[in-house]
This record gives structure tokens, C-alpha cells and sequence, in this order.
């Protein structure tokens, strides 16, 4: 069967995409007011329904998008964009998307005029060097080892959260932890890596105050026997496997012809000494506790309890990276390739407890964990989900910081020249969610900003009132602002681009309705001006 070919039919008109610019244009400003309302610390809730029924309450920009199911393809790419910035730099998801509907809204006009959409993408382009000119100028470095200012930063960029009102208490844990997995790599440069090395686990009950940062690991697992094997010991010698200490099955289907009666026990005999033979491996080490990633055979179990040993079966791969950074331990293919070296030591305790209705294991007391777990109890489900997504924002912000320790005015405040009414947007947005008079506010803002007195006068999110950022101690991580500005800008730019949409996607037919293949359409702007922009 041919591939299908696209056709153009003669009638369609070929205008100068000035209609599905403004389609374009119109769809984006539409995802951005549906999160404009949560920017800044006086922000709205959004209370989500997600696909299988739950319901979510946030206001962070990226969780709220992620939920949206939008059917014009500005609108969607303008969802990645969020979901960029989350990935980048972990915070100011919303910013990104309100700037960026404004840089596009304020191009519409130049659209109008006939400007081509390559010269206003030119000017863009300037104004984003300009931009990240200016805050390389005006950026500030700071101390990461000054427990006091990353507590204040940290603060300040999760102010608008959820959380806030529990005052250190994320900002703290965010800081533990990301301290905790930092690794230098030599020439000043530190990486931290939160998505593999920092777990968060979330557990229903107590009070959101008993969260905490343990030194060392936790994980859903109890002992194999329960009953023969010490749920707690100190300073206990570790062995991390990732092979099953069973007897090894056949790969494909394999038969065994048994001549005599004596042969069944030779069988059964050979399948114990080969399990003997890999525990005997594993305890000429003397362990006090030995994990895999596979299964443990009940002979093994019965062989470990003997000789003392705890064991833990079936963990998961990325579980067992962490507890290799915790205590020291590495992870190791075959018993019979065991070095000395390969014993975790640097963990101080084992100790297996019960928390609500489920075991959990605690390797902790690490003497120098390279990863951690973020223990968070709460009330509810829904609450330990927020107080969750409030966290991985601050531990992003924590991690920019040891990565690039400079700070600029934060993000509510800074209005810039060259592309300054889309620029505005950020402080007006804020402005209008604390309820203030948004065109007096923001001409006297313009106002100090045009004398030129002081470059980190802004709008206080908080109250409305213009003040000084530094003073306030309202500030926001470098790599976050110039990362905003760049996805913004670019993705205004890449928009404008956009002449024709053309859909690869048949439409689904009726029931009963004519088998002939169905042509790809490619749709006109008339199609694109009709488009459903919002979910029903």
C-alpha cells in the first residue's frame, strides 16, 4: 500500500498566515491566564480533577498544566514549556508561561502591521541578551555555606507555596538534603543530584512537624524472617547484591531423565550445595546484613539465619544506589567476586519499624551519606502530596544555588526596558493578585526605575507595596531567572515562526460510516481559528 501523500487542493487560499498567527497567539495567552492567578505569595488555588478521578490542590504551574488535556498545538507546546523549566531548574514554572504569553501578546500588534515575523524574533533575541546582560550586573554572590542566607533564599523562592505557613520547615529540609548529596568534582564545581540520591517518602499520620532528613536511607522492605533474623543492629557490616541467591532454573525448557531412584537426591543434593557454596561465599565476609535486588531462596534464608545474618529480598534497583552511597557499600554481580572493599561500613544503625500498618528499614546514623531520604508525615494523603511538590521546588532552588552561587532581585519585581510591557507582565500579574491599584503601582514602580536610584526596587509580593528587594530579602536563584527569560523568549520566537498548521492526525468516523480511506487534511486557518483552545 502507498504511503498517503498530502494534496492541496487549488481552492484553498495561501494567505500570509497572519490568521493562524493570531490562532497561535491566542492559544497561548489562554494557558497563561488559566495559571496567571498563582504567581506570587498571594496567590489562588487550583483544585484539579486528574484522570482517574483523585483530586489535586496546588498552585504549582507545572503540576496544574501537566493535568490539562488542550487540543490546539500552541497550547501544547506552550505546556512544555513548563514542563522544561520543572526539568531544568525546578522552579518558576508559572513565570515562564505568563512571560511568554506576554512576549507573544505584544507581538500580535507588529503581526497587524506587517512586520515579518523573523525582524520581531530578531529584536527578541537582542532583548535577551540585554536581559541576561543585566542580570549578570546586577546579581549578587553569596556564601552556600552560610546556613542563614540559603535558609532566607530558599525561603523566599518557596514564599508563594503552600507550605509557606509552616515557616523553615521545608526550607530546612530542602537545604539537609541537597548538602547532604552534594559531591565535588574538583576546579570549584559541585553536582547534586536530587532525583537519584534523594528520596522522598511520604507516610500518613503524625504531625508535618516530625518530618525530617535522615542521615542515611529508608526504604518499604522488612527482614526475610521476621522471626529469626535481629530487625536492629549497630554498625552493621553491608552487602548490596543485584544477583537472586536461589537455585538457577533452566533458560528454556529443560529435561532432566532420572534413571535410578537415588538420582531425585543426587539432583535435590546438587541444588543445596550450589546454594550453600554462594552463601558461604557471601559469609566468609562476616555481614551483618546482606540486600539484593533479586529473589532468596528459603535455604539461603535458612543458611544467612544461622550464621546471624539479617537479609532483605526484591529491592529496587534505585533503593539499592542509594544505600551504595549511604554506607559505602558496592553492589555486586557474583557472591564468588566478593572483595573486603565491596562491605559497606559507614552506616551506624539498622533498624526495622513499624509505621502505621507497614515495615520499614532504616539504614541511618551514615558517617558520610552521599544520599538521603526526606521522611514526610502529615495528616493526609493530599496534603503529603503538596507539602511533596513544595519540597522538590526547594530542594531546586537549594541545588542552583551550590551550583551557581549568585542571587538577583527575585522574579516579582523586575521590570526590563527593551521588551519592557512583556516584562511587566511578572510584577502587574503580582500586583493584581494582591489586590492593589495595578496602574498606579506600577507607573510609580516605572517611575523609581526610570531615575535610576536603585535596581532592586520591586513590587512585595506580599503586601503590594513597592520596596527594596534587598532589604526585603526577596530573592530569586540566577540559573532559575536567566533560565526563565531564555525559555520565554525562544518559545515566543519559535511560535511567531509558525505559518500553517498541518495535522497528520484522521478524524475518528461514525459507527457504520464508509470504510474508504480517509485523506490527510491539512487544515486552513479558518480551521485553526475555530479550534477549541480550553478543556470543556
Amino acid at each position: 500500500m502507498h504511503a498517503p501523500v498530502l494534496v492541496l487542493k487549488d481552492s484553498l487560499k495561501r494567505e500570509s498566515g497572519t490568521k493562524v498567527h493570531h490562532a497561535n497567539i491566542q492559544a497561548s495567552k489562554a494557558v497563561a491566564d488559566i495559571i496567571r492567578t498563582t504567581l506570587g505569595p498571594r496567590s489562588m488555588l487550583k483544585m484539579l480533577l486528574d484522570a482517574s478521578g483523585g483530586i489535586v490542590v496546588t498552585n504549582d504551574g507545572n503540576a496544574i498544566l501537566r493535568e490539562l488535556d488542550l487540543a490546539h498545538p500552541a497550547a501544547k507546546s506552550m505546556i512544555e514549556l513548563s514542563r522544561t523549566q520543572d526539568e531544568e531548574v525546578g522552579d518558576g514554572t508559572t513565570s515562564v508561561i505568563v512571560l511568554a504569553g506576554e512576549m507573544l501578546h505584544v507581538a500580535e500588534e507588529f503581526i497587524d502591521k506587517n512586520y515579518h515575523p523573523t525582524v520581531i524574533c530578531r529584536a527578541y533575541n537582542k532583548a535577551l541578551e540585554d536581559a541576561v546582560a543585566v542580570l549578570d550586573k546586577i546579581a549578587m554572590p553569596i556564601d552556600v555555606n552560610d546556613r542563614a542566607t540559603m535558609l532566607g533564599l530558599v525561603k523566599s523562592c518557596i514564599g508563594t507555596k503552600f507550605t509557606s505557613q509552616f515557616g523553615d520547615l521545608i526550607a530546612d529540609l530542602a537545604i539537609d538534603a541537597t548538602t547532604t548529596v552534594g559531591v565535588d568534582l574538583g576546579q570549584g564545581l559541585r553536582e547534586v543530584d536530587i532525583k537519584k540520591y534523594i528520596k522522598v517518602e511520604k507516610v500518613p499520620g503524625g504531625q508535618l512537624e516530625d518530618s525530617r532528613v535522615l542521615k542515611g536511607v529508608m526504604f518499604n522492605k522488612d527482614v526475610v524472617a521476621p522471626g529469626k533474623m535481629r530487625r536492629k543492629i549497630a554498625n552493621p557490616r553491608i552487602i548490596l547484591l543485584d544477583c537472586p541467591l536461589e537455585y538457577k532454573k533452566g533458560e528454556n525448557q529443560t529435561n532432566a531423565e532420572l534413571v535410578k531412584e537415588e538420582d531425585w537426591a543426587v539432583l535435590l543434593k546438587m541444588e543445596e550445595e550450589y546454594i550453600e557454596n554462594l552463601c558461604m561465599q557471601i559469609l566468609k565476609f562476616k555481614p551483618d546484613l546482606v540486600i539484593t535486588e533479586k529473589g532468596l531462596s528459603d535455604l539461603a534464608c535458612h543458611y544467612l539465619s544461622k550464621a546471624g545474618v539479617s537479609a532483605i529480598r526484591r529491592l529496587r534497583k534505585t533503593d539499592n544506589n542509594r544505600i551504595a552511597r549511604a554506607c559505602g557499600a558496592v553492589i555486586v554481580n557474583r557472591p564468588d567476586e566478593l572483595q573486603e572493599s565491596d562491605v559497606g561500613t559507614g552506616a551506624g544503625l539498622f533498624e526495622v519499624k513499624k509505621i502505621g500498618d507497614e515495615f520499614f528499614a532504616f539504614i541511618v546514623d551514615c558517617k558520610d551519606p552521599k544520599a538521603c531520604t526526606v521522611l514526610l508525615r502529615g495528616a493526609s494523603k493530599d496534603l503529603l502530596n503538596e507539602v511533596e511538590r513544595n519540597l522538590q521546588d526547594a530542594m531546586s532552588v537549594a541545588r542552583n544555588i551550590i551550583k551557581n552561587p549568585k542571587l538577583v532581585p527575585g522574579i516579582e519585581k523586575w521590570p526590563y526596558e527593551a521588551a519592557a510591557i512583556a516584562f511587566e507582565a511578572i510584577p502587574r500579574t503580582l500586583a493584581q493578585n494582591c489586590g492593589v491599584n495595578v496602574i498606579r503601582t506600577m507607573t510609580a514602580l516605572q517611575g523609581k526605575h526610570a531615575s535610576g536610584e536603585n535596581a532592586w526596587t520591586g513590587i512585595d509580593g506580599n503586601t503590594g507595596a513597592i520596596a527594596d528587594m534587598k532589604e526585603r530579602k526577596i530573592w530569586d536563584a540566577y540559573n532559575v531567572k536567566a533560565q526563565t527569560f531564555k525559555t520565554a523568549i525562544e518559545a515566543a520566537c519559535m511560535l511567531l515562526r509558525i505559518d500553517d498548521i498541518v495535522s497528520g492526525i484522521k478524524k475518528k468516523q461514525a459507527p457504520g460510516a464508509g470504510q474508504a480511506p480517509s485523506k490527510p487534511k491539512i487544515e486552513t486557518e479558518a480551521d485553526a481559528d475555530s479550534e477549541q483552545i480550553l478543556p470543556d
